[in-house]
C-alpha cells in the first residue's frame, strides 16, 4: 500500500495585510502549522501550495492526487476561504474524487510587532537571501 501523500494549502495573501491580518500573510507559519498536524498523525508534507482564490477544478490542486491515498491540510477554513475561490465546491470535489480534505484548528499564533516585522522581513527581501531568520 501506498502512503498517504499530504498536500498543504496556505493562503498567498498581499503583505499590505500584515498589519490587520498577520496571519494569513504568513505562510510560512500556515505550514508549520500543517506539518505539525501531519507529524502528529504519522505523515508527511508531500507538496504546499501557496494560492489566492484558486478554482477548485485548478490542475495545481490535483496534479497526481489518487483517491483514498491523498489528503488536502489546511490550518483553518480560514485560510481556505482566501487560497480558493470556492471552499464549497472544493470541498465538494474532493468528495466526488475520494479525497480527504482536513484543517488543523488549532489556535493562529498572536503576532506581536516583532513577529510583524520579521514577517514583513522575510517577504519584502526574498531575492536578497535573507531566509526570515
Amino acid at each position: 500500500m501506498r502512503p498517504v501523500r499530504v498536500t498543504a494549502i496556505a493562503s498567498l495573501t498581499p503583505l499590505e495585510r500584515l498589519e490587520d491580518d498577520p496571519f494569513l500573510v504568513d505562510s510560512r507559519s500556515q505550514h508549520a502549522m500543517c506539518a505539525r498536524w501531519a507529524a502528529e498523525r504519522g505523515l508527511v508534507i508531500a507538496r504546499e501550495l501557496l494560492v489566492c482564490s484558486l478554482r477548485s477544478d485548478h490542475d495545481a490542486l490535483w496534479d497526481g492526487v489518487r483517491p483514498g491515498h491523498d489528503l488536502f491540510v489546511a490550518p483553518s477554513l480560514r485560510v481556505l476561504e482566501c487560497a480558493l475561490s470556492s471552499v464549497e465546491e472544493f470541498t465538494a470535489e474532493c468528495a466526488r474524487r475520494g479525497v480527504r480534505v482536513e484543517t488543523v484548528g488549532h489556535a493562529e499564533p498572536a503576532y506581536d510587532a516583532r513577529m510583524k516585522a520579521c514577517v514583513h522581513r522575510r517577504l519584502s527581501m526574498p531575492t536578497a537571501g535573507y531566509d526570515g531568520r
